[in-house]
């Protein structure tokens, strides 16, 4: 391997470890699947590779649906990387690290999609690649890359900005509505298109539309639960009498609504996350 090549890779590796981190929700797995990249450079005759900026995205395309292909078989997705933290209402929005996280709203959505869905939405509307380069990744046509980032960007919600005072109001009052039984005044909290995402243990639960959500949600342990941000929205911990967390759930709002609600009610989800202590245990105050 020239030291020009290995140069070139170097210059390429930070934006190849965000085009897979960004597809598989994980620092570990990204930075895997750069090195495995590197491993097939180093095997690849250079002379024959005219494009190595494209050949390089291929390749990381490529492992990372691998990798998605076998969770799907093996169902893993990294909640240990989400930033959960105990609301105090300062702002957090210079916080380099919590702007380098993956949202829960984003990753539970993304869980939800196949992973040729994931991948074509991730590559085209986040980092522009070309269809007719996902199309060559995916191993489909065009037409068929295309149709695959439409049907995974009408699930996917574009994020909300950090949790500002606003958001929070928002928040509280859709869960003092929850804890009044108040129908009409969840309805206007909630987007009409509002979806709501549950990880469960029997896997992804979904519900559309304000009716829906505001008449069929449970959200007794939330209303109760601690105000944290969660990935920079806010949300709510809850926890069982033992100790061990019950649920986790993010909202993401957007001119005045509820647009997302996210939550992780998978026991072995929420025990790789980092939470906070429960209120009652040393560090737990309120």
């Amino acid at each position: 391997m020239s030291d020009t090549l290995a140069e070139t890779f170097e210059a390429q590796r930070d934006r190849l470890r965000a085009v897979a981190h960004r597809v598989l929700g994980s620092h570990a797995d990204a930075e895997d699947v750069v090195q495995e990249a590197w491993l097939r450079l180093s095997r690849q005759d250079a002379a024959t590779i005219e494009n190595l900026e494209g050949w390089l995205t291929t390749v990381v395309g490529r492992i990372s649906l691998d990798v998605l292909r076998a969770r799907k078989s093996r169902p893993e997705a990294p909640y240990d990387e989400i930033i959960v933290t105990v609301d105090d209402g300062a702002s957090p929005h210079e916080d380099a690290e919590l702007a380098d996280s993956v949202g829960l709203a984003l990753l539970v959505v993304l869980e939800s999609l196949g992973p040729s869905e994931r991948l074509a939405f991730v590559l085209h509307d986040l980092f522009a690649v070309p269809f007719e380069e996902i199309a060559r990744i995916l191993g489909k046509s065009t037409a068929a890359a295309k149709m695959l980032a439409s049907r995974a960007r009408r699930k996917v919600r574009t994020p909300s900005p950090p949790a500002g005072s606003l958001q929070r109001e928002v928040v509280q009052a859709f869960l003092t509505a929850a804890r009044d039984g108040d129908f009409e005044r969840l309805l206007r909290v909630l987007d009409p298109d509002v979806r709501l995402t549950v990880d469960t243990p029997d896997g992804l639960v979904v519900v559309l539309g304000a009716t829906n959500v505001a008449t069929g949600a449970r959200f007794g342990a939330a209303r109760d639960g601690r105000r944290v941000l969660v990935g920079g929205l806010p949300g709510v911990v809850a926890w069982r009498e033992d100790g061990t967390p019950l649920s986790v759930v993010a909202f993401t709002v957007v001119d005045g609504r509820i647009t997302n609600i996210a939550a992780v009610a998978d026991p072995v989800k929420l025990a790789s996350m980092d939470l906070p202590e429960p209120p009652g245990t040393v560090g737990g105050a309120r």
